[in-house]
């Protein structure tokens, strides 16, 4: 249990870091942003791609189940970070993506 909380944590960084590289880099370049925010943009982009290799097991499964994460995570950023509610179909959308990766996850330990 305690692995899997590290690794769900660890994947919620990840997702942090990747989001805010994006975010930047869609901030400078849709909404008429600072150009030196793609400094701040490549270094958060560089630290997601270290935190992605830093996770356990192979990394086609790694993706997939951080990819649930991810969509969960752009949920929660649209709602604190951009001020947007999101709807029922995106809480839906992300839960199943969430129920996905506990699949992944969940399954690949028993085998």
């Amino acid at each position: 249990m305690r692995t899997l909380l590290s690794t769900l944590a660890l994947f919620a960084l990840t997702a942090v870091a990747e989001i805010v590289g994006c975010f930047l880099v869609y901030r400078w370049l849709r909404q008429d942003g600072q150009a030196w925010l793609g400094l701040p943009a490549a270094i958060s982009l560089g630290t997601f791609a270290y935190l992605l290799s830093l996770h356990p097991g192979a990394a086609g499964r790694t993706y997939a189940a951080y990819g649930a994460v991810y969509v969960a995570s752009a949920v929660l950023w649209l709602w604190w970070i951009e001020g947007q509610r999101p709807t029922a179909w995106d809480v839906v959308g992300a839960g199943v993506c969430l129920i996905g990766m506990g699949i992944i996850v969940l399954g690949n330990r028993a085998s």
